[in-house]
């Protein structure tokens, strides 16, 4: 797990961000300490973009799958199976990830029996494919929102989807009673970009913030690899 600073700055910078139709929502927040002051937040076109931001994220935590099997066969991932039996009712907003021949072309969504929804995110996907290296999984790592939300909530699934306003009132109140400053994140005008995607971005900076501290879990605590040397697992 990270723990060093930017050259020559009091502080680090972490980051959680999920994928929206145009590109990559990023919330970010500073650290030192126990000192945390998240930041607004920002949209950026691709994950490089992300990744090559200066100050350098210590840990960013993405909505989006981190290593492949490379057929359909071999899946689901074990990563994805156990999010999804912790997280109960809410297991459901958890999807199987897509497999390197989904990303490559060699086979359609459709014959992978993906979703609708997992389709448009091919391109944020292939996106993650691309730049992914073992070595960037000491900084880079996968997130769930509703995993994380799940441990915000004190190991409690929440109750309602973020699709209806019960959801999202309640991702809100959970945000503001245990983070500290994160209604700049929650509250901020995006423009096209939903509020969901802003309370999505906000659990996972929660996320790396426990990754920075060394509080942060891992499933599952033995993880799959794929062919690319990735570890396959979730953290929260």
């Amino acid at each position: 797990m990270p723990t060093h600073r930017g050259p020559d700055l009091p502080y680090s910078v972490i980051a959680g961000t999920t994928p929206w139709a145009g590109g990559w929502v990023v919330a970010s927040a500073k650290i030192h300490g126990s000192n945390f002051a998240p930041e607004a937040p920002r949209l950026y076109d691709t994950l490089l973009e992300v990744l090559s931001e200066r100050p350098a994220f210590v840990a960013v935590v993405v909505n989006a799958p981190i290593g492949y099997f490379d057929r359909p066969d071999q899946g689901p991932r074990s990563c994805d199976l156990q999010v999804r039996s912790l997280l109960q009712r809410r297991g459901a907003a958890v999807r199987n990830a897509p497999t390197r021949a989904v990303l490559d072309g060699t086979i359609t969504w459709h014959e992978a029996g993906l979703d609708a929804v997992s389709a448009s995110m091919l391109p944020r996907y292939r996106e993650v494919a691309a730049e992914m290296s073992p070595y960037r999984q000491r900084v880079v790592y996968e997130g769930q929102p509703e995993l994380s939300f799940y441990q915000i909530n004190k190991d409690v699934p929440l109750r309602r989807s973020k699709m209806v306003e019960e959801g999202r009132e309640e991702r809100r109140r959970i945000l503001v009673e245990r983070m500290q400053g994160i209604e700049k994140v929650i509250d901020a005008d995006l423009g096209p970009v939903p509020q969901k995607h802003l309370f999505d971005a906000s659990a996972l900076l929660w996320t790396a913030r426990r990754v920075v501290a060394r509080a942060a879990k891992r499933l599952p605590v033995d993880p799959q690899w794929d062919t690319e040397g990735l570890r396959m697992e979730i953290v929260y």
